[in-house]
């Protein structure tokens, strides 16, 4: 059976604060975090703020490093060295860094902080864009690169490589959804590598309302799974022939065991209310399909896109672009790979370390940690993930239910344009130590155990009360938006519409009427994300900015967007009315314009 949470409309400000027991049925069901740690050990007081961090009993963090541009996975070395990889890639606009992509760092002076900090790797002005992936094996630190994985080989007793890379694999896809190649290499050499899904669900119009699946969908041929290369050779070239496993949407966590199986951590398909309205409410494709911690094994599929889990029924059921009807048809499915563990939808499991030593208490040991890079599409519901997770293992199995490790990482705004921090990445070092890493402003926390040992999986206490549209946490350590709170200033109103419009649409585009998602892409603020485009500079992607022109972009949606990830439904993918399709023109109008008063 795979664990999971059931009634996820709980608020997770409210879920961080639970540590979750199994009732004699086998449903989850919820215990106050604070009545398990009543018997917790009495730790030393963390020496500092926890780098604004919130963590379970017993446990600190510093600041190991900051500013270090995009960083996304890491592995650390038997000699306490650190190594990163970072990335430059279309999902993020800021310049590129000085130096290579990839990072070695060390603390020579036993502070808990990074002192030496050295790049290596392919430049930007030699072309480089970096990557997510990063390894060690042999004597080499392996990288991705731009579509290729590289083998930065170490001369005896060198930290930072000093020879010329090689190419292990190229020709990894890059067009898509999910251009990102996390990996990992096994003690013979097996390099297993994640190609996410070029598409959100195989569909004939990608993110499209009502557009069929591709059946049968060619596109799995050469993404939506695992493909396995040898570390040891060079010069390999990426081919549908080296597919390990296929159905996994985006599988960025990889880690292994102590048995030396291979774990997986699955993203869930998005928008089944927005593509399909007829078959789900609004809250159930908030919380619909989960994200996955999977078991990957030789030829399984995992059932995307056909299939999604529902973490409700505990089943994997037919996705509505193949047949589905809202939930309840299996039909193939029932031969399909399950998980071993399930967790809320569209959290976004973007990294994945299973603890193998014995620096930790009893509970935490052959467990997952999990990094939640964070929801943008959990409308109406307050977006979520943003934290670390535990989920407890034993013999290859889920043993109990997951509890929130970390928290606080997003600070005031937990929604992919307004977070402080976003995880992206875990590593553990020889010392015990957990690092995490960020892709948002490039920092890395150094989290170690303070207990005497005694302390039980615990979860975290809650950040803070979430907020009516959109969760809350504790305040980060270089402050939060000076706009905190969405209290917004008056708008103009549009030529020819009213005030009441523009207060009508401003309530759609937060998810506060109406079913709107306008925010989960473009931000409680109109900002932007790495999703959708910023609507308050009053430059327009598509048409001159006025009330015509937008009212068209949004009634016939972006199918195929210039500069953003996002594909745009119709109406936004909320099927709303003629006249909530004018009000929420009108705010958009009035965002745009909001400088020009």
């Amino acid at each position: 059976m795979a664990w999971t949470t059931r009634g996820l409309h709980v608020t997770l400000g409210a879920l961080s604060a639970l540590a979750l027991s199994v009732a004699a049925s086998g449903v989850l069901i919820a215990q106050t975090a604070t009545d398990k740690a009543a018997a917790g050990s009495a730790s030393a007081p963390c020496p500092g703020d926890n780098g604004g961090l919130v963590l379970s009993p017993g446990f600190c963090a510093t600041v190991f490093a900051d500013d270090l541009g995009h960083v996304r996975q890491m592995v650390v070395a038997a000699n306490g060295t650190l190594y990163v990889n970072t990335w430059s890639s279309r999902y993020f606009k800021s310049p590129p860094p000085r130096g290579g992509y990839a990072i070695a760092l060390r603390d020579t002076k036993g502070t808990g902080r990074a002192d030496v900090i050295d790049r290596f790797g392919v430049t930007s002005q030699e072309g480089g864009t970096g990557g997510s992936g990063i390894a060690l094996y042999g004597n080499a630190v392996y990288a991705e690169e731009n579509g290729r994985i590289l083998r930065y080989a170490r001369i005896a007793g060198e930290v930072v490589p000093s020879q010329p890379p090689q190419v292990v694999v190229s020709g990894l896809p890059l067009t898509g959804d999910h251009p990102m190649h996390p990996f990992i290499i096994d003690s013979r050499g097996n390099l297993f590598v994640d190609l996410g899904s070029a598409t959100n669900a195989c569909q004939v119009e990608n993110r499209i309302a009502n557009s069929p699946g591709v059946n049968p969908c060619i596109e799995k041929q050469t993404r939506g799974g695992v493909w396995r290369y040898d570390a040891n050779k060079t010069n390999q070239a990426f081919s549908p022939a080296e597919r390990y496993a296929s159905g996994l949407r985006n599988a960025e966590g990889l880690a292994f065991d102590a048995e030396g199986r291979l774990f997986a951590t699955q993203h869930g398909r998005d928008q089944l209310y927005q593509n399909w309205p007829k078959l789900y409410t609004a809250e159930q494709s908030a919380d619909l399909p989960a994200e996955e911690l999977v078991e990957l094994k030789a030829g399984a599929d995992y059932g995307w896109p056909e299939c999604y889990y529902d973490q409700n029924q505990q089943r994997l059921v037919l996705a509505p672009e193949y047949g589905g009807d809202g939930g309840k048809a299996v039909g193939l499915c029932a031969n399909r790979q399950g998980p071993i563990a399930a967790f809320p939808g569209h959290w976004a499991p973007n990294a994945l370390a299973i603890y193998l030593g014995n620096k930790l208490p009893q509970g935490y040991r052959g467990g997952a940690f999990i990094a939640f890079h964070g929801s943008w599409n959990r409308a109406p519901l307050p977006q979520g993930g943003y934290n670390v997770v535990f989920q407890p293992i034993a013999n290859g199995k889920a043993s109990g239910p997951f509890v929130v490790f970390a928290d606080g990482f997003a600070g005031r705004y937990k929604e992919p344009g307004r977070a402080a921090f976003r995880p992206s990445g875990l590593a553990v070092a020889p010392d015990g130590a957990l690092y995490v890493s960020d892709d948002v402003h490039g920092r890395i926390w150094r989290i170690t155990y303070n207990g005497d040992g005694s302390d039980k999986v615990t979860a975290a206490a809650a950040a803070s009360a979430p907020a009516a549209t959109q969760s809350t946490a504790a305040t980060p350590p270089e402050g939060i938006h000076p706009d905190a709170g969405r209290a917004p200033a008056p708008l103009a109103t549009p030529p020819g519409a009213t005030p009441q419009q523009v207060a009508l649409g401003d309530r759609i585009f937060h998810g506060e009427a109406d079913n709107g998602a306008c925010s989960g892409c473009h931000g409680s603020d109109a900002g932007g994300s790495p999703v959708g485009p910023p609507l308050n500079t009053g430059h327009w992607l598509w048409g001159d900015g006025s009330l015509a022109s937008l009212r068209d972009t949004i009634a016939k949606g972006v199918a195929k967007p210039k500069r953003y990830e996002g594909v745009m439904p119709p109406m936004g993918g909320s099927p709303m009315s003629k006249e909530d399709l004018d009000a929420v023109t009108a705010y958009v109008w009035a965002v745009g314009h909001a400088g020009k008063r």
